[in-house]
């Protein structure tokens, strides 16, 4: 299914894999009929030739990056526009989106939440950036609708600044990176390694992407394969992919703690530019004839089977039929991990949640930047046809990513399917993701299609003793697990015939919504701000002497 070189790999014309050991040389001159070294080989991967054009430095071993856009949350664009403009910000010097996902819910903490939207559109006005509103889109969906393009890079304050899939190198990072940028300043780095994932194969009817992206996090977080390397998706079966499959892989790529994604791109993904109007954006990408990485990840597409990260980590993985057949003696290994991840706060089981034999599941979430895309969606209606959820716990939300998404889910009437089987559809949100919305019931069990389940992020409160525990799979099993009214199920295991429904992007829903400056400031602009939101103090110029 999966494996791990260990030693560098030199990749031939996108298609023949020769190790880096003592014949490579010879191999590559009988491959090519050229003689190449591994240093000329590095600079042919698709990630060298990005950061290269945003390298500002003139060493390539020490990289000062100037990304082409920005974007952030509500939850972190206050502190750093503040930031920003204590520091002298006057405008915005590349684009900035400024989204609002996660604190959407304003019904906690007063009028705080809302303070914070009103004052990211006074300086999106002020600055010359772009607002979107609440419940339009979470950040990565509206970046990938609107900003990502071949060959560009662009900085988050979020984790899962992913946009690989697009020909997009994307990194999330801390707000200080972010307030550099907005300054004119660069992000300082050496240059990463590169670590190739070739993949063949096709994958099985019910398969998914976050199967797949399980898949490959289970192989490579604990050894630390790809820790702070750059992962670059080549090799035929990327082919066989469609670009939401493609983007719901990419966004986990956060999760193997990776630096960046990058994918080769084909004609699969021009037509993502065509879709959503922006067919300037795209951009061909492959490596070289001869590209050399510093590890490689081979997948076969073929032999993934639906997955499940059990609580309390994605890593933390097994495929659903080894669960299923050994369900007692895993539950009780997850028992032991929960006891170093909870530190014996609170007692910890989910052996309760057998019933005849199979494991029961209290909820399922479809959500975010990694489940809401439409091709996830539509596919869970098709398994969910003419089902039922039941009126027992076992209950079923969706939050489709963004609303040009959600249009198309009722254009298609994938809406209403699932709505008919008691499914409830929520507007673009990441609550689920970090433990905001749909808070299980204290010892409650949810399956998420989303990006993380470490403790607390289901909401949990340990020290008033209340734990609920979050499982990680892919909407398909999930749609089945609800067809089948909360006992686990692979997709595999369904007869389903999937429609796979053309996608159609309708860019009036943003026109009409969506507050974008074009890049130009209007300094006349009030900013406004709430009683959370203060000015730093003044500050008086440091004095010749600190010590006198």
């Amino acid at each position: 299914m999966i494996k791990l070189h260990d030693s560098g790999v030199y990749l031939i014309n996108g298609q023949t894999l020769i190790p880096d050991n003592g014949q490579a040389s010879a191999a590559i001159q009988a491959e090519t009929g050229k003689t190449i070294t591994r240093e000329e080989a590095a600079r042919n991967t698709i990630a060298y030739e990005i950061l290269s054009e945003h390298n500002t430095s003139e060493n390539m071993e020490k990289l000062k990056i100037k990304f082409d856009k920005l974007t952030s949350h509500d939850i972190t664009f206050v502190g750093i526009i503040q930031t920003a403009r204590a520091s002298g910000l006057e405008k915005f010097p590349v684009p900035y989106v400024l989204t609002n996902c996660h604190n959407s819910l304003c019904a906690v903490g007063g009028t705080i939440n809302e303070d914070d939207h009103m004052f990211g559109l006074s300086c999106a006005k002020k600055y010359g950036g772009v607002y979107v509103p609440p419940h339009q889109a979470v950040i990565h969906q509206y970046a990938r609708e609107m900003l990502a393009g071949g060959g560009k890079m662009i900085l988050g304050s979020d984790s899962h600044t992913r946009y690989g899939a697009l020909g997009t190198m994307a990194m999330g990072e801390g707000g200080p990176e972010l307030v550099k940028q907005l300054l004119g300043k660069t992000y300082d780095i050496n240059m990463p390694q590169v670590v190739g994932v070739y993949l063949t194969g096709k994958p099985q009817k019910g398969v998914g992407p976050q199967d797949v992206a399980l898949a490959i996090i289970g192989a490579v977080f604990a050894n630390g394969y790809v820790n702070n390397k750059v992962m670059e998706f080549v090799g035929p079966g990327v082919s066989s992919l469609s670009a939401d499959f493609r983007i719901g892989i990419d966004v986990m790529t956060t999760e193997t703690t990776c630096l960046s994604s990058i994918w080769r791109t084909d004609d699969t993904i021009r037509e993502f530019y065509k879709i959503h109007g922006r067919r300037g954006d795209y951009k061909e990408l492959n490596p070289g004839q001869t590209a050399y990485y510093d590890g490689m990840i081979e997948v076969d597409l073929s032999k993934i089977k639906p997955m499940i990260a059990m609580p309390f980590h994605p890593s933390n993985t097994y495929t659903i039929e080894e669960l299923n057949a050994n369900l007692m003696d895993i539950l009780d290994d997850c028992e032991k991990k929960a006891r170093v991840s909870l530190d014996g706060a609170v007692d910890f089981t989910l052996k309760d949640k057998v019933r005849n034999g199979r494991l029961y599941v209290d909820q399922g979430i479809i959500a975010g930047c990694a489940g809401g895309g439409f091709e996830n969606i539509c596919a869970a209606a098709d398994i969910m046809e003419g089902a039922s959820i039941g009126s027992d716990e076992f209950t079923l939300s969706i939050y489709p990513a963004s609303m040009p998404v959600y249009m198309e889910l009722m254009k298609t009437g994938a809406a209403e399917t699932l709505m008919e089987t008691g499914a409830i559809l929520k507007t673009a949100f990441c609550g689920p993701c970090f433990g905001a919305g749909d808070t299980p019931s204290n010892n409650g069990f949810s399956i998420r299609h989303s990006t993380r389940n470490f403790p607390n992020r289901e909401g949990s409160k340990l020290q008033s003793g209340q734990i609920a525990s979050v499982a990680l799979m892919d909407a398909r099993s999930i749609a089945a697990t609800a067809a089948n009214k909360g006992y686990l199920t692979p997709a595999t295991d369904m007869d389903v015939y999937y429609t796979n429904p053309k996608y159609h992007f309708d860019s009036r829903i943003y026109a009409n919504r969506v507050f974008d400056s074009k890049g130009a400031a209007d300094p006349s602009q009030e900013i406004k701000f709430g009683p959370n939101i203060k000015d730093w103090p003044a500050m008086s110029e440091l004095p010749k002497n600190m010590i006198r």
